[in-house]
């Protein structure tokens, strides 16, 4: 499941989020699905990948992967996301690949693709 951002350097995205001071990364990728997303009906199977991502400013990310199961979703849909900051007001347009070479993700996004399509 991917993302069309409306903002159009943002570019396509996988859903990601932050972990807040008193949630493991495992609570984290629940309400960051939700928030989102707007999916209810998911199942966190396993975590796929952890690393540390420097960003384009500088600023180091301990990043988790996780593979996810939902359940009763559309082939796309719409949603404005929940969780506040600067996606407030935005509209994210999700849809679902097949392979990790069917669309251009931003930088860092699609980096363990090759482990969900292998």
């Amino acid at each position: 499941m991917v993302f069309q951002h409306p903002i159009r350097e943002a570019g396509i995205q996988i859903p990601k989020g932050t972990v807040k001071p008193q949630e493991d990364a495992y609570q984290a990728v629940i309400r960051e699905m939700k928030e989102e997303t707007g999916l209810e009906k998911l199942h966190v199977q396993k975590l796929i990948a952890e690393d540390f991502w420097e960003n384009a400013d500088g600023a180091i990310h301990n990043r988790f992967f996780y593979q996810i199961c939902v359940y009763n979703v559309p082939d796309e849909w719409d949603h404005q996301p929940t969780g506040g900051g600067d996606e407030e007001g935005l509209t994210f347009h999700f849809f679902w690949i097949t392979s990790q070479h069917e669309v251009q993700l931003i930088e860092g996004h699609g980096d363990y693709l090759n482990l969900i399509f292998n």
